[in-house]
């Protein structure tokens, strides 16, 4: 490449003025006693040890590798420019015009790192040798390399997400806004890189006024997920806790007569006569019709591939097992041949099984039907999966009732799980964690209010923690979307299908997918899959109340996230029925009449006849501009609307004793009598299933209890009479015609 040389000498250059610099101290970093400390001419700046760094944060970005930059001169710019992001206050930084103001974190630092070594490597196989010879035609160069996803041909195949666009696009304005701090090389200085665009324009980066690129999971697959969470945080959590206090003892008793017995092995265990200790063994097996421990099958491969006949009846036997039981670290081969006859005897009088979950308690299967072991035996592989099966169910539970991050969720700790009771028999359920998102290194401790199953689930997962001293990190970092894999693939399995479970068919499912879901469920579908099974009221409950109690946390942007879903589906349920006016589908209801005159008001306005003015309005966004008002009274009931326009005229709040209340009470809400409340095709599904139902239930009655047969009858006539007015107001004129 050709392009204006640099007037920057090389060979010249002045010292650093970080040279010598203790990076953590400079920077405001804290380091536990006796750590080694980061150095500004070290190669390898390790902040592994920084107190406050998230725990969703890996350790590969802890680690600032400059020897990824072969050239001495950039690679002491890179040192630069990433010391001036992290200290945007030392002397020699804060002149600079162009300079950060604030410092950036450490991960965001890692991440320009890696973009501006991958830059240097792009500018050493084009040749070049001095960023004096980038030129605005080598920028647009690069970015068209990192804007594509390319084969080992060179050929476009796919493109990059606008943020790998804006990272690349990144590198140059920095290295052109530090310019005046480097010393070993410079940009030229009328280098301006895209006119002075910024990166998140050059990139395209969406502007956040957009729909929310995160979609909710698939009502397909959220329903059988989410049910065999709840089933397996149900059904199986104290099975799990035994199980896995069984295998840490099982470990724990292996690893100490290991450690204790193994020097002693060779010398020693004649002396203590193991034929006859394992005799006795076999003895007590036979006793207790205790089976023989069986070997996995790869280990049955090993064997036979050592000389073992596959026909041998011990070939599948565990002899290092029962060695271990008698106090030996492992079972001689010397003394197979004395003991293979005790050996036979048993195993034909006990036979050999798997060694954990022999003896599992029965639980009802997920469809209801019949009772079963809640496992089937296990060798120690399978019982130390499905343990981590169970604990990726109640992250899911967790996730997905709480609507915690996925960095709020790597924060819980040992101990995180607070309960009060405020009044007899109401408790309030809390957990601690920390905000990472927006705050500065070591976040910001906050508390989330949730329901009893998120609660539940984070003592599950704390009472299969390996290690209980308070404080411990509970989850640590983890891969949600492996472990979800693993969960949804034992599902699927022969093991879900025993136990009745739904099978879970393929679709995206993230940390972050599950609290979008959460929020939307919350405002768009107070009946929809989440409310099928967990009490959807009682989420908006723990929300409203964690907002209240610390209106600045993180449930307080969850709920501002559900409000803000809220009025859009206001807005787009209030067009559809304005539309459905509009087409001749009217309401019905003891509201009707007066949301019929409203809609009739709307459409008189829209009327190009009887419009008083030029300006005619007629998009959909000038129609909801006037329905804005009226969305905002709308409240959405299982079998109703109700129009929450005047507190004194509800019935609800009549009925409560509560007639100035600013919100409807929709569980006890009559919406056959109420004068705000209407019925909507959408809701004739409800009441002609209660009205099917309640049939069922009358002919199910004996002819002595009149009293019920009366108030079922008058409810069964209430559900067609509403069903029968729903048909009437949704035949439009065309039909009728």
């Amino acid at each position: 490449m050709t392009g204006t040389s640099s007037a920057f000498a090389h060979s010249g250059h002045t010292a650093s003025p970080f040279a010598g610099t203790d990076v953590c101290e400079e920077a405001g970093f804290q380091l536990p006693a006796g750590a080694d400390r980061v150095f500004f001419d070290d190669d390898l700046w390790d902040f592994t040890d920084v107190i406050g760094l998230p725990v969703q944060m890996p350790l590969s970005a802890r680690r600032f590798d400059f020897t990824t930059v072969v050239s001495p001169d950039w690679r002491m710019v890179a040192k630069e420019l990433v010391m001036a992001m992290l200290t945007p206050s030392h002397p020699v930084v804060a002149p600079l015009p162009r300079a950060y103001r604030t410092a950036l974190h450490l991960w965001t630092c890692a991440g320009r790192l890696s973009e501006l070594s991958r830059f240097f490597r792009w500018l050493d196989a084009r040749g070049v040798t001095s960023l004096g010879q980038v030129n605005t035609e080598c920028c647009e160069a690069y970015l068209w390399h990192r804007r594509y996803v390319l084969d080992e041909n060179g050929t476009v195949v796919g493109s990059q997400s606008p943020a790998t666009r804006r990272a690349a696009a990144m590198v140059p304005v920095d290295l052109v806004n530090y310019r005046e701090l480097f010393t070993a090389d410079q940009p030229a200085s009328d280098l301006v890189p895209w006119g002075g665009a910024t990166p998140s324009a050059v990139a395209e980066m969406p502007n956040g006024r957009a729909e929310n690129k995160t979609q909710p999971v698939e009502d397909g697959v959220l329903q059988p997920m989410l049910a065999a969470a709840l089933y397996l945080l149900t059904a199986f959590s104290p099975h799990a806790i035994t199980l896995a206090e069984q295998i840490r003892e099982a470990d724990r008793l292996g690893a100490r007569k290991s450690r204790n017995i193994r020097r002693t092995q060779g010398r020693k265990a004649r002396a203590q006569d193991p034929e006859s200790k394992i005799t006795a063994l076999l003895a007590e097996h036979k006793q207790a019709s205790d089976p023989l421990t069986l070997l996995p099958d790869h280990h049955v491969t090993e064997r036979i591939a050592k000389g073992w006949s596959k026909h041998d009846p011990l070939v599948g036997i565990s002899l290092d097992l029962l060695a271990r039981r008698a106090g030996f670290s492992f079972f001689s081969p010397q003394w197979l041949p004395s003991l293979r006859g005790p050996l036979e005897e048993t195993l034909a009088t006990v036979g050999v099984q798997r060694e954990f979950g022999r003896h599992a308690v029965a639980v009802t299967a997920a469809d209801g039907g019949a009772t079963m072991p809640w496992t089937l035996p296990l060798h120690r592989q399978q019982a130390v999966a499905l343990v981590g099966i169970v604990r990726t169910a109640a992250v899911i539970v967790l996730a997905a009732v709480s609507g915690m991050r996925s960095s709020e969720l790597m924060e819980l700790k040992v101990g995180c799980r607070q309960s009060e009771e405020p009044a007899p028999g109401l408790i309030r359920y809390r957990l601690v964690s920390k905000v990472i998102k927006g705050q500065g290194l070591g976040g910001v401790v906050d508390e989330w209010v949730v329901i009893e199953p998120a609660y539940r689930a984070a003592e599950l997962i704390e009472r299969l923690h390996p290690v209980s001293t308070e404080g411990a990190s509970l989850l640590g970092r983890f891969a949600f979307d492996v472990r979800y894999r693993w969960f949804r693939n034992w599902v699927n399995s022969e093991a879900g299908a025993r136990l009745g479970l739904t099978p879970i068919p393929d679709g995206l499912v993230n940390l972050r997918r599950l609290r979008r879901t959460l929020a939307l469920e919350m405002a768009y579908r107070p009946g929809g899959v989440l409310a099928t099974k967990i009490h959807l009221k009682h989420i908006v409950v723990a929300t409203t109340e964690g907002y209240s109690s610390r209106p600045g946390g993180a449930q307080a942007e969850l709920l501002a996230e559900v409000n803000k879903h809220e009025s859009d589906r206001n807005l787009d349920l209030v067009l559809a029925e304005f539309r459905n006016y509009q087409e001749g589908i009217l309401p019905a209801g003891p509201g009707a009449r007066s949301l019929t005159e409203f809609f009739a008001g709307i459409d008189e306005k829209l009327d190009p006849a009887a419009a008083p003015a030029p300006k005619i309005q007629r998009s959909d966004r000038d129609v909801l501009n006037l329905l804005t008002k009226r969305a905002k009274t709308l409240h959405i009931g299982p079998a109703n609307f109700c129009w929450f326009t005047d507190p004194s005229r509800a019935l609800c709040l009549k009925l409560a004793g509560t007639p100035t209340a600013d919100r409807p009470l929709v569980g006890m809400c009559d919406s056959a009598r109420c004068p705000q409340a209407t019925h909507h095709p959408c809701h004739r599904p409800v009441w002609a299933e209660h009205a099917e139902r309640t049939e069922i239930f009358l002919g199910q009655l004996g002819t002595t209890r009149k009293t019920e047969r009366n108030r079922l009858q008058a409810d069964h006539d209430r559900a067609l009479r509403v069903v029968a007015e729903i048909d009437a107001a949704s035949t439009t004129d065309k039909e009728s015609a």
